[in-house]
């Protein structure tokens, strides 16, 4: 039987599902339904949160969920849009290797040096709505209506700049904390 306080948790495996259609509208270069699609998947995201948070319907398994679903929609709809050629192989590849060193340091983190609570910085938050935006930005462009191609492409760089940035901050905290941590 399903409880109340698993709901967020549904609702998070729901958004990682979500992300098959979603991959499947971009590919068929249907932009209008992956832009609904695509936009289910952001309602859904704020409402798991509202309600883990206003009811304290939050869990650890909650906790890893909410970000995997987010990672697995966005990282899907990146790979799809540059399968098509809409944004550049260069930026997809620059972002599942921040990803992959951040999951990397995190699991050395946690089995090396002390168990990690997961906990996103700022610049890492800036990083996922710039994402976010990007997506947002070229479906429009593609379902919707024309943007300026310098808006789409100043967003890339956007999403270059903080990509960096945060993968650089993941870094450099961390290794402060594990430093601090081994001459504690």
């Amino acid at each position: 039987m399903i409880k109340r306080e698993d709901i967020p948790n549904l609702i998070s495996i729901m958004r990682i599902f979500l992300s098959v259609p979603v991959v499947w509208m971009l590919l068929e270069q249907e932009f209008v339904v992956a832009l609904v699609l695509f936009a289910i998947a952001g309602i859904s995201d704020g409402l798991d949160g509202f309600l883990a948070k206003h009811y304290g319907w939050q869990s650890h398994l909650g906790g890893l969920l909410d970000p995997l679903a987010d990672k697995v929609l966005l990282v899907s709809s990146f790979l799809s849009l540059a399968l098509i050629g809409i944004i550049p192989v260069w930026l997809v590849l620059l972002v599942i290797l921040r990803d992959l060193v951040i999951v990397t340091g995190a699991l050395v983190y946690n089995f090396r040096v002390e168990t990690l609570e997961a906990e996103p910085s700022r610049i890492s938050k800036i990083n996922t709505a710039m994402q976010i935006f990007l997506v947002l930005m070229v479906v429009l462009d593609k379902g919707l209506f024309h943007l300026p191609i310098d808006w789409v492409e100043a967003m890339i760089w956007i999403v270059a700049a903080t990509t960096v940035a945060s993968g650089v901050d993941y870094v450099w905290v961390w290794s402060r904390r594990a430093a601090k941590h081994k001459h504690d």
